[in-house]
């Protein structure tokens, strides 16, 4: 019971229950010394009246009166006894408590206060002194003194049960406001208890007992936080480093089994040109060299899908590339020059905005190869007549100065999936017309991993009917 008793309730009971016994001592105290003060000035006041009762006594026996007339104060009594015992006088004018019992022997007792009791219940101090023939008794009733000390007692309690109801509500004043950081860190305690580990118990004097402890638990829980985020990045890095590791398995065995594909298609094309060649189905001259030319033409397919897987490959290995300033406008100009003669149908603009010197640093023929890339995209992946246009724009990257290099076309454009997924190895977004145009499916996907290799960002922007542009943005050198 006592041990699920609140710590505040304890502490209010404990400090009640010590002022109640130091103040019950004190009182006990107090109405002691009093009684025995007032009990000494009644001795007193008993040995200041024996002596002139005495003198009363004798002069009385002397002159052989029959009532000896003692003249004692009022709350007195007084009573002579011969040798024998025999009561000779007593007043009759005691107080309304009775008179008080006495001895029958008091020899023993001569000139020494003592208390009897009184037939009305109340208490007498007794003096006794010898006389000539008899003993001299006087008594003090105590009826007063006990009266005294009972109204001291009374006005003890009742200020006594004041100061405990002030204290009472004192302490539990002092006693809340003490243990109000107490209840800061069981909520604190509560709220991490709920998960939330961010949060701290409130600063106190770090010269109080509540300041250190308050210190000291934002110390651990700022550890305990630290070790349980630390805990959960590396759980969160494991879980990336597994995905991560899951989908590089996956694409692994996708590019593989592609390049598989595509591989089996032009070698199964030479096979069968050899063997409609064994067959003896070229006759003619003529016939011949369109045989060797088909093969011709399938094997320089195939090369150039190996020289792509292979550059695909280094750049997976993230080898570093040559970086030297490479004159971005310039490459431009050469790329768009090339694709006009390649393309004389098509309309193929230039345009540069800003008065910048667009120069990066680079490998020049892999920033050739990507814009040739993109260029030989929207020629083949657009209807003829299609204008493309080429630009050049101030931009940043990362808040660095850069350059924005855009192919912009007006063909059909790419549904959201499709631009998406554009940037994948061996993904077409019209296979017929991609097999039929000699593509392998794999310039944009050398074009994501040439502009990473140069910590540049591509992305595709289009959509069904409108078009697309092809944006690659590169950091600009600041040498």
């Amino acid at each position: 019971m006592w041990g699920r008793t609140p710590l505040r309730v304890k502490l209010i009971a404990g400090m009640l229950v010590l002022v109640t016994l130091g103040m019950t001592v004190m009182g006990a105290a107090g109405a002691s010394v009093l009684r025995q003060y007032l009990v000494g000035r009644a001795d007193d006041q008993l040995r200041g009246s024996v002596g002139r009762a005495i003198d009363q006594v004798v002069e009385g026996m002397r002159r052989g009166q029959r009532e000896i007339n003692v003249r004692i104060p009022s709350e007195m009594y007084a009573q002579v006894r011969s040798t024998g015992g025999a009561i000779v006088w007593q007043n009759s004018a005691w107080s309304e408590s009775g008179h008080p019992k006495l001895p029958a022997d008091m020899s023993e007792r001569m000139d020494q206060p003592f208390t009897v009791s009184g037939t009305g219940g109340s208490q007498w101090r007794i003096l006794a002194a010898p006389v000539a023939g008899g003993v001299l008794v006087l008594a003090f009733s105590l009826e007063e003194v006990d009266r005294t000390v009972r109204r001291l007692v009374a006005i003890d309690a009742i200020v006594g049960l004041l100061v405990l109801g002030v204290l009472t509500g004192l302490g539990v004043w002092v006693v809340r406001a003490s243990l109000r950081p107490l209840s800061a860190v069981e909520e604190t305690a509560g709220a991490i208890a709920a998960g939330d580990l961010s949060r701290r118990v409130p600063q106190a004097d770090p010269r109080t007992e509540m300041g250190r402890l308050g210190r000291s638990l934002n110390t651990m829980l700022a550890q305990i936080e630290a070790a349980f985020g630390a805990r959960a990045e590396s759980e969160a890095a494991a879980r990336r480093s597994e995905e991560t590791a899951r989908r590089s398995e996956e694409r692994m065995r996708r590019f593989i089994a592609d390049a598989s594909h595509e591989l089996r298609t032009p070698l199964t094309a030479i096979r069968g040109f050899a063997e409609f060649y064994r067959q003896g189905a070229a006759r003619t001259p003529d016939e011949l060299g369109r045989l060797i030319g088909r093969i011709e033409e399938t094997a320089a397919r195939m090369g150039l899908l190996v020289e792509d897987l292979l550059l695909l490959a280094r750049l997976d290995r993230q080898r570093p590339i040559e970086r030297r300033p490479v004159d971005l406008l310039a490459v431009a100009a050469d790329s768009v020059q090339e694709a006009r003669v390649l393309a004389p149908e098509r309309e193929i603009e230039l345009a540069v905005e800003g008065g910048l010197a667009y120069q990066v640093r680079g490998d020049e023929a892999r920033l050739r190869q990507v814009l040739g890339n993109l260029l030989a995209n929207a020629v083949t992946h657009t209807p003829e007549g299609t204008p493309v246009e080429v630009r050049l724009s101030p931009g940043t990257l990362c808040k660095a100065p850069a350059v924005i290099v855009e192919v912009v076309d007006a063909g059909p454009g790419l549904s959201p999936e499709q631009a998406e997924r554009v940037f994948e190895r061996f993904y077409r977004a019209d296979e017929a017309r991609s097999r039929a145009g000699g593509g392998t499916g794999l310039g944009l996907a050398i074009v994501a991993a040439l502009v990473a290799a140069h910590e540049g960002l591509v992305e595709a922007d289009s959509a069904p009917g409108e078009g697309a542009t092809f944006r690659v943005v590169l950091p600009l050198d600041e040498d």
